[in-house]
């Protein structure tokens, strides 16, 4: 039957720098996991859509008890496909992503969406789903299990690391534009770009 993993966040920041801090989130001290990331498509749709294709690698460390069980020369790295889409019609990205290899052990789909609604212009919401299946057989309920764990904590350390490709961007804006201080606009930057504490609750099944 597998795990999903649904989660909504409200974003306090405009949709235009969300998008922007998408795209130079790595680099970033909270996802050193990930290795490289390469664009591998890249086109504008008639309507205006900028569709991408991207191809990362991760770091893939199993856990102990996995170890003892799969064999030694089974690859710690992870090659994950991400497929988006930009509609600046309607203010939203929509991304795809999924892993290449060791879908047999794990499979794990996520699927983002992020929204800029026009009554809130600066404020964008995250929704953010999963679904994790695994094909061991006699094995897939542990393995599914650690894998909502790994994602739950993979997916803070993206928020984190999206938050710290947002500061770095008003940091500059705001050094551009009103000549502030590096601390200064360090401080307005982290008001900026904390997600809502009334964000709804995580929800699995």
């Amino acid at each position: 039957m597998g795990k999903y993993f649904f989660n909504e966040t409200d974003i306090r920041s405009a949709w235009e720098h969300v998008l922007s801090a998408f795209w130079q989130r790595y680099p970033n001290p909270y996802s050193t996991h990930v290795l490289t990331e390469d664009v591998v498509f890249r086109e504008v749709t008639p309507d205006n859509c900028l569709l991408s294709r991207r191809l990362l690698t991760k770091t893939n460390r199993l856990p102990r008890w996995a170890e003892r069980i799969f064999p030694g020369n089974l690859s710690r790295y992870v090659y994950i496909v991400e497929d988006s889409i930009v509609d600046p019609n309607n203010r939203r990205l929509t991304t795809l992503t999924w892993n290449l290899n060791h879908s047999k052990l794990m499979m794990v789909v996520e699927r983002c969406v992020f929204h800029g609604e026009r009554e809130r212009p600066v404020w964008t919401r995250l929704t953010r789903e999963a679904w994790i299946s695994s094909g061991v057989f006699g094995l897939s309920r542990p393995i599914q299990e650690f894998g909502l764990s790994r994602f739950r904590s993979n997916q803070m350390k993206a928020m984190k690391g999206l938050e710290h490709a947002l500061s770095k961007l008003h940091i500059s804006a705001a050094q551009s534009h009103h000549g502030d201080t590096p601390k200064d606009s360090s401080e307005k930057a982290k008001n900026m770009t904390s997600p809502s504490s009334s964000q709804k609750p995580q929800e699995y099944v």
